[in-house]
């Protein structure tokens, strides 16, 4: 897992933007009352966060909705599970200086 992810997911908003794409699909009206964030914030994040891959849009009328790719964030899952499981193996290896 390279740190781009971190990065992602790190800002507070996109988080919870993500927390909420998870329950339910969003339009950006429903985002921006659930946050208290303008809408053109909302719309930043959201374009950061289809460029990455973890959500995707459809419109519906007037309105685009937006969804939370579980795809993605299994790809996130698996590696944060590797990465545990490297820090395992690491418990019992160590480095010596010269």
């Amino acid at each position: 897992m390279d740190g781009s992810a971190v990065k992602l997911l790190g800002d507070p908003l996109r988080a919870r933007i993500v927390r909420l794409l998870a329950r339910e699909q969003m339009c950006t009206c429903h985002l921006i009352e659930e946050t208290g964030a303008r809408q053109p914030t909302i719309s930043h994040h959201l374009k950061i966060l289809r460029e990455a891959g973890f959500v995707t849009a459809e419109p519906s009328g007037r309105f685009t909705y937006y969804r939370l790719s579980p795809q993605a964030v299994r790809e996130l899952a698996s590696s944060l599970m590797d990465l545990a499981n490297q820090a395992d193996r690491a418990q019992c290896l160590r480095r010596p200086c010269d």
